[in-house]
């Protein structure tokens, strides 16, 4: 009884001091074995691990990758136009001795602490350097820039134990203060820019109006000249018939053109004419120099002529009596 007695404490003591010399790694995880403050041991494999109870202790750190999102800060590129930049990025711990030397008892705050400044550094720097525009950070091809921001802080995170996985900026933004200025800028560059379209679209129909013109003069030109043309060959096709009319008679032809005169002049009823009888004009109306006697040839046109201009023959005659 007095054995059982003694027997059960020393054997809950044991199974104590053995538990406590058993702990697990995660796979998700690393772990140091510390005695003193002194590193004794690395346990990066997942699965159980010793230590000695009471005198060692085991500090866990997290083996995935984390994410750090780094403060607000202004940055000013080359064109002296100023940046709200806001950029996150991935890491893990590489290396679990130098972390737990770099950083102490600190633990994971103490790094982002220091990373976040290497970031903020780093991000100042490549995107403060020279040839680097506002616009080259705004647009889509910035992936460069965040490569070089990642390369930089991955060397300086290695003495932290850190491996910088990746750098991305998560919002870039111009400052308030800076939006109506801005604002005004993309304004008239845009009123610039339409003004531009305007005067080459004036241009072009410019352009388009003076050909047009120049195609309806020369089309009317060549119509006109067409037209002259045309009654050049027809006068020449007339003179041509009277020629030969003249030819075959030239008595009748004189005498068809003084009817033709005649129907002319004595077109209207209300004609008035003031002339010697005697004249060239009524050259058929007379025959051997008396008045009122016709020709045989011309009796019959000149009857009608005479009768549709009664009045004007009429006046014509006693005028020219009365100047005579």
């Amino acid at each position: 009884m007095r054995k059982s007695t003694y027997l059960l404490p020393v054997v809950v003591v044991l199974a104590v001091i053995a538990l406590s010399s058993i702990f697990v790694v995660d796979e998700r995880e690393k772990a140091l074995v510390m005695q003193f403050g002194q590193i004794k041991s690395v346990k990066e494999e997942p699965g159980l691990a010793f230590k000695i109870p009471l005198i060692q202790e085991v500090v866990k750190y997290d083996d995935r990758i984390l994410s750090l999102d780094t403060e607000t800060i202004e940055v000013t590129p080359s064109d002296d136009r100023r940046l709200v930049v806001d950029a996150f990025a991935r890491y893990r711990i590489s290396d679990v001795v130098r972390f737990r030397q770099a950083v102490g008892v600190g633990g994971l705050r103490t790094a982002e602490d220091r990373l976040s400044g290497i970031l903020n550094a780093q991000i100042r720097e490549v995107l403060g350097a020279d040839q680097v525009t506002s616009d080259v950070i705004l647009s889509t091809d910035r992936r460069g820039l965040t490569n070089r921001i990642r390369d930089q802080a991955r060397q300086q995170a290695l003495s932290l134990g850190l491996d910088v996985v990746d750098v991305r900026l998560k919002q870039t933004n111009l400052p308030t203060q800076n939006l109506d200025a801005t604002f005004a800028r993309m304004r008239a560059e845009r009123e610039r820019e339409a003004a531009d379209e305007i005067a080459r679209g004036n241009e072009a129909a410019q352009r388009v109006r003076a050909l047009a013109d120049r195609t309806v003069v020369e089309t009317q030109s060549e119509a006109n000249r067409d037209g002259d043309i045309i009654r050049g060959e027809a006068d020449a096709e007339r003179n041509s018939i009277f020629a030969e009319a003249y030819g075959a008679d030239p008595e009748f032809f004189a005498f068809y053109r003084s009817l033709q005169a005649y129907e002319t002049s004595l077109a209207s009823g209300s004609s008035s004419m003031v002339m010697t009888p005697n004249g060239e004009f009524f050259e058929y109306f007379t025959s051997q120099g008396e008045i009122g006697t016709v020709p045989p040839a011309a009796s019959q046109a000149d009857t009608a002529a005479s009768t549709e201009s009664s009045t004007g023959a009429t006046t014509g005659t006693a005028t020219g009596t009365a100047t005579e």
